[in-house]
């Protein structure tokens, strides 16, 4: 007895068939369905996740145990990633981490250092926690949600979570640039982190990415590649006032820059090599 396919089935069976060329032939396509495995798997672990962080709610060790399987979304886009200067970290003491921001992929590496950081939380933007269980789960986790707009609140917030940072013995991660760059560079740094390490009189512990060679959203391409994650030691600010401020940024940020070019050269040569 012959059997039919209805269209649609017979389109569905095409579009799979077509799938492995895709692939291989189209840089869009790879870089659109990576950025999609990456968010879909992230957000279907947050959702089986949220009965586990709802029995600790706000408690930033929460974001320990979702990074222990978020992580493995590094390998579905096929990221490598290296830890350098652990020995840096001490989780007796707190501090205001900094490091630059190239792409929402920096989640994946912060994932990777949870483990070793224990007790650490993020400012984001607010409209992130809109974003279904992802955003609800990141704010069971103890993430600062600030609205940039919206300054005078930004600030109040800002401070509540530095007098949490001292309470707790814990840290607070900030991405002082402000916005995604990936373009081979670490710009200018916003001041509000040096602002709060200075009144609080914590250190400032500089986290260095190196440069992601193997995105670039202009050309939508996104292949397999390695970073390097590089903590440097804490800087201190006992004894600074906010007279130190540009001196304070200006010092981290050149650190930071002198460790992202060298970190990145060796990855982004090796790369040309295998090309």
């Amino acid at each position: 007895m012959a059997s039919f396919y209805s269209y649609p089935e017979l389109f569905l069976a095409g579009f799979i068939f077509t799938l492995p060329f895709l692939y291989e032939k189209s840089n869009v396509f790879r870089y659109y369905l990576k950025f999609f495995l990456y968010y879909a798997y992230v957000l279907i672990t947050c959702t089986v996740l949220l009965p586990v962080v709802l029995l600790y709610p706000r408690d930033v060790t929460n974001l320990v145990v979702a990074s222990r399987f978020c992580r493995y979304a590094s390998h579905i886009v096929g990221i490598e990633w290296e830890l350098r200067g652990l020995e840096n970290w001490n989780n007796e003491e707190c501090y205001i981490v900094i490091s630059n921001h190239q792409s929402s992929l920096d989640i994946l590496g912060m994932f990777e250092m949870w483990p070793r950081m224990k007790r650490c939380t993020v400012v984001a933007k607010r409209p992130l926690m809109f974003a279904g269980a992802f955003g609800f789960g990141a704010w069971c986790s103890g993430l600062v949600f600030i609205d940039r707009l919206k300054t005078e609140k930004a600030r109040k917030l800002m401070k509540q979570a530095t007098e949490r940072v001292i309470a707790e013995k814990t840290k607070l991660w900030v991405f002082p640039e402000g916005a995604r760059y990936n373009k081979g560079s670490i710009q200018p740094f916003k001041k509000g982190a040096f602002y709060l390490a200075i009144d609080a009189q914590i250190p400032i512990m500089p986290v260095v990415f190196s440069q992601y060679y193997f995105l670039d959203d202009d050309t939508k391409t996104f292949e397999p590649g390695k970073v390097v994650i590089t903590t440097l030691p804490p800087i201190s600010t006992k004894g600074m006032t906010r007279n130190d401020l540009e001196t304070l940024s200006d010092m981290a940020r050149q650190q930071m820059t002198e460790v992202f070019n060298e970190s990145s050269k060796d990855l982004v040569r090796q790369s040309k090599i295998a090309m």
